[in-house]
Order: C-alpha cells, then sequence, then structure tokens
C-alpha cells in the first residue's frame, strides 16, 4: 500500500541523496510501515533515491532511508524487464509459465514462472492503432505503415526497385451527400500546409434566395467558420439529414469499394484489348483456356472520417504487370498502358459503379450506394520534385491509419445494448443520431453488422488495407524488428553479437505457457517511471534524427555550392 507525496521524481535518481524531483519536502511524513516495504511491489523503492522511505520507531522521530537501501538493484531490473511495454498507456500483463525445451529431444530444461520475475507478470505492448487509445504503440503503428506504403512505391525491404517506374496515381473517393452541412470553403490554398490552413475561408452556405426546410430552418449559414469551429460537418438541419442512408454507406463501402477495383481492371482491359496488347492463354484443366489479362491493379487503401461522420477513402492505386504461370512475380506493366489510362479508368469506375442493398423496412427498396460527386485523382512522381510524391503520399496515409472517429467527437468502445444508451438518442447530437440509425436499423437480419460498429457510425472496415502484392506486410516489419533487436550491438562494454559466432553452440526453443492476467500499469508510479523512460528515449531518437537532417542539410548546401 503506497501513496504519493507533493512531488513525484520525472527520473531516476542518483545512488546517494535524494534524485531530482525526489519526496524529500520537509517533516514529509512516513508513507511505508515496516511490513509495507517491498521492493518488488512499489515503483516508488524502485526509482533509487529518486524517492524516501520512512520507518516510524514512536514515540521518537521516523527514519529516513533512501529508495536503494532496499534493493540496490531492483530499479534497474525492473526497468529491463518491462522495457518492451514502456511508453504504453495499456500494457497486457500475462502470467504463466517459460519453458526452455531441448528441439531436437522435446525435453524441458527449465522452467521459469513469471512469478520470478518483476512484479510476478509479463509486460506486452497493447498494440493498439489508434492515437487517442495509446499513443505510443499508435506512433510504432504509424511508422510501420509508412514504410509499408512507401515501400510499394519505390521498392526495398524485399520489394523490387522497378516498382518506381510503374504508373501510379493517388485518389480520393468521398461519401455522397446526406443532406447540408456547415463546412468552410476555401477556393484557393495559398498555406504552406492545409493541416494548419490559415488562408481565409468563403461562407459556409450563402444563397440569394433564403430556402426554408420544412422544419423552418433556413438552409443558408454566411459564417465564415474557423478551423476548430465545433459546428463543422453539423448538419444545417438535423431533421432532414438522411441518418439511415449515411450508416448504411459507411457499412457497404468495403462491396462499393471491391466493385470499383473490379470496374478499373476490366476498363484498363478494354483498352489493352482496343491497342492490340496480347492478352495470356492459361489452361483451365479441362482441355479448354481462358484468357487472362497481363496486368493488375494493386492498391494500398486509408480510410479517413469526415467531420460529418461520413468515411471517404485515400487509396494508392499502382499498375503491375502479370505473369499468369508465376503470379506472386512482380512484373513491369505491359507497353502501351500509361499513368494517364489508370486516371481514366479510376474516373470511369467512380462514375459508374452503383449498387443496392438488401431490401429493409425502412428502404423497402433498398438503399442506392455509389460514390460522391468530388474526385480527386493525382499522378504520383518518384523524384520529388512534383505536386504529390512518394514521401507526401505515404505519410499522409500513414498518419490516417493512426485514427478513427476521433473527429466527430465519438471515441466510445465496442457498444452493447446495455451501454448503447448513453451514446444513442434520436434528438441528441450528430453522433448520437448516427449511432441511433445504426442501432435501429442492425435489428433486422440483413443489417446485423450496423449494430456490431455502431461505434465506429457503421464502417466495419480496416483503415488501413493493401493488396497482396502490392507491399510486404506488418507480420514481416515486426518480424523485423524483433530481429534487429535481439542482433543489435547491446554496448560497447559487450560488444556485438554475431550469428557466426555462435553457428556451433546448440539452439534452446522458448515456448511461454501464459495466460491473461490484467491489463496497464500495477500502480501509478510504474506508469510514470516507464512513460519517462520512454519519452527519454524518444527526445534521444529525435535528436538523433535532428542531427542527421542537419548533416544531410548541409552536406547539401556543400554540393550546391
Amino acid at each position: 500500500m503506497t501513496r504519493s507525496g507533493p512531488t513525484l521524481a520525472p527520473a531516476p535518481g542518483p545512488h546517494h541523496g535524494p534524485g531530482t524531483g525526489a519526496n524529500a519536502a520537509p517533516g514529509f511524513p512516513g508513507i511505508f510501515g515496516p511490513w509495507q516495504v517491498h521492493a518488488c511491489d512499489s515503483a516508488f523503492i524502485r526509482a533509487r533515491d529518486g524517492y524516501l522511505a520512512t520507518i516510524r520507531h514512536d514515540p521518537g522521530p521516523p527514519e529516513y532511508f533512501a529508495a536503494s537501501d532496499f534493493d540496490p538493484g531492483a530499479y534497474d531490473r525492473w526497468l529491463d524487464h518491462i522495457w518492451p511495454a514502456t511508453g504504453c498507456t495499456h500494457p497486457i500483463r500475462l502470467g504463466g509459465q517459460i519453458h526452455h525445451v531441448d528441439p531436437a529431444t522435446g525435453e524441458i530444461l527449465t522452467t521459469i514462472p513469471t512469478s520470478a520475475l518483476p512484479d510476478g507478470v509479463i509486460y506486452k505492448a497493447c498494440g493498439n492503432r489508434r492515437t487517442s487509445a495509446c499513443p505510443s504503440c499508435a506512433e510504432t503503428y504509424r511508422r510501420d505503415a509508412f514504410q509499408l506504403l512507401r515501400a510499394g512505391l519505390i521498392g526495398g525491404k524485399g520489394i523490387p526497385e522497378h516498382v518506381s517506374v510503374h504508373p501510379a496515381v493517388f485518389a480520393t473517393f468521398t461519401a455522397p451527400s446526406f443532406g447540408p452541412v456547415h463546412t468552410r470553403p476555401v477556393r484557393a490554398h495559398t498555406c504552406a500546409s492545409k493541416a494548419h490552413c490559415t488562408c481565409k475561408p468563403e461562407p459556409c452556405l450563402a444563397r440569394r434566395d433564403t430556402e426554408t426546410c420544412p422544419h423552418g430552418r433556413k438552409l443558408a449559414c454566411f459564417t465564415r467558420h474557423r478551423r476548430d469551429d465545433p459546428k463543422l460537418g453539423q448538419p444545417i438541419c438535423p431533421d432532414c439529414y438522411d441518418y439511415a442512408a449515411a450508416v448504411v454507406w459507411n457499412n457497404s463501402t468495403g462491396e462499393l469499394w471491391r466493385r470499383t477495383k473490379q470496374a478499373i481492371e476490366r476498363h484498363l482491359a478494354q483498352l489493352a484489348r482496343r491497342r492490340g496488347i496480347p492478352f495470356v492463354r492459361v489452361p483451365c484443366g479441362d482441355g479448354r483456356y481462358r484468357l487472362v489479362a497481363p496486368f493488375r491493379v494493386s492498391h494500398g487503401k486509408a480510410a479517413e472520417y469526415q467531420a460529418r461522420g461520413a468515411v471517404h477513402f485515400h487509396v494508392l492505386l499502382r499498375l503491375d504487370g502479370l505473369d499468369p504461370n508465376d503470379p506472386d512475380r512482380l512484373l513491369p506493366p505491359p507497353p502501351g498502358l500509361t499513368v494517364a489510362d489508370l486516371d481514366e479508368a479510376t474516373r470511369h469506375a467512380v462514375a459508374t459503379i452503383t449498387y443496392l442493398t438488401p431490401p429493409h423496412p425502412a428502404m423497402p427498396s433498398g438503399w442506392s450506394i455509389a460514390w460522391g460527386t468530388e474526385l480527386d485523382v493525382r499522378v504520383i512522381t518518384m523524384r520529388g520534385t512534383g505536386t504529390v510524391t512518394d514521401l507526401m503520399v505515404a505519410s499522409y496515409l500513414a498518419k490516417y491509419s493512426t485514427k478513427g472517429t476521433e473527429v466527430t467527437g465519438h471515441t466510445s468502445a465496442r457498444l452493447t445494448p446495455a451501454t448503447v444508451e448513453l451514446h444513442a438518442d434520436v434528438t441528441g447530437t450528430h453522433t448520437e443520431r448516427l449511432i441511433h440509425a445504426c442501432w435501429k436499423l442492425g435489428a433486422h437480419p440483413d443489417f446485423r453488422s450496423l449494430q456490431r460498429w455502431a461505434h465506429m457510425l457503421g464502417f466495419g472496415g480496416h483503415f488501413l488495407t493493401k493488396a497482396r502484392h502490392y507491399s510486404i506486410t506488418f507480420a514481416a516489419l515486426r518480424a523485423a524488428r524483433i530481429t534487429y533487436r535481439r542482433t543489435q550491438d547491446p554496448g560497447l562494454e559487450h560488444g556485438p553479437i554475431r550469428t557466426a559466432d555462435h553457428a556451433t553452440e546448440e539452439t534452446t526453443l522458448i515456448v511461454g505457457n501464459l495466460t491473461y492476467a490484467g491489463t496497464g500499469w500495477k500502480t501509478t508510479g510504474d506508469a510514470l517511471l516507464a512513460s519517462t523512460a520512454a519519452d527519454l528515449a524518444r527526445k534521444r531518437r529525435e535528436a538523433g534524427n535532428e542531427e542527421i537532417a542537419t548533416d544531410i542539410g548541409q552536406l547539401g548546401g556543400q554540393q550546391a555550392a
């Protein structure tokens, strides 16, 4: 049982004397009884001399002790143990046993129970991709997403470098209108970054005729909204807004994208036939053959919520060649198909693809699902000189891969019949009405997924997806990171670890028999110490990146001179 004092040490103190931010206020009362000092349980004791502990000797004065007097190495051992999860907001605690097994015989050589480790558990980072849930794990996910997306544009990490000359475009697919909402229109951006736009916007919804809706509200707004105006994305008239169509559209975007991707490839196939590009004959197994187009379209796609709660997609489309006899091989596209053709096929698919959902009592004919009229398709350049480069696109999509519904003001977890009333209201806010529509329409058997994804306003897809052959996988990036950590140079005093030096040693298989023991740090002090260590590591990395950038800039200046 511990309690905090006036201050908490932001970092471990020195070996002797109170450390920076130590709990050393004059007359600070004793916080530990003689039976409460356990170095393996308390972060206040683990933090070396950053904290002081006392033992009372009534009626005499209390005696003050440095934390290191109880267990000098407790903090170092604990920090080494929890290092893989430092910075994580809600780490997963695992308990059980770790077995060292002889791979040749299957014999268990040794068994280490987690009760013998600091805190009696193993800490594992939660791995949540959302910045609002865990900034540290989301940053790791964002960096992986950036490497994955950029490798599909310029090659590397197992992707051949010739993909950098494949035709590629960056397209933004938007949702249709479900009713007028407050917007911030800017005709021409003159600012350096749209994310921090300082341009003067136009009036939101200026109209000469002050038309009113059936509910008596004027369908006009002459306000020049600020970027942080809470009205942005809110309907002009919530009673006129088609909430049912909005959530059904969110829920149907996966199928809409599948049909759009097929339409793009079919349009390119028609162009190839007209231009005489030969198709490949592939045997069907019954003596017949089928013709296969010698190309395919690979994609990387990120989903983003608009302030109105509708999803839109940012998509990388790359044109590749295809060998039907070796489909895993990544080839250049056949001559005769250009990036202009990919642009045309994308625009054609968006303009023509539409389909009807299954019937619902609220819409017996089904809802018509199609893309909105706002479509942006831009050619990607790999030389860093165009308006849209590989670096810009990869950074843009990786940023949105860590976001969710935060822009709409809603951040709940999955809803249940017991919790849905806290977030759904037919006469409430914009997001509450969207959630109410999800839950009400999802009662129909053909629309069950609306209730499952009501907390995501109906959208149930992944926020970052890619075609199988577009690039590497997240699993490959995680495996490479694990290998690097296990083989990196541990320091000058130890020397590098080389696999060749241990080739003749016997290999031991480590098998963990672990079960879930809880989520989160055991104490507030543990969370403070772990986040402090992670913050120091981030600052060192940022300082290193700044030094590298400075060196590159100086080198570039010397070369230019």
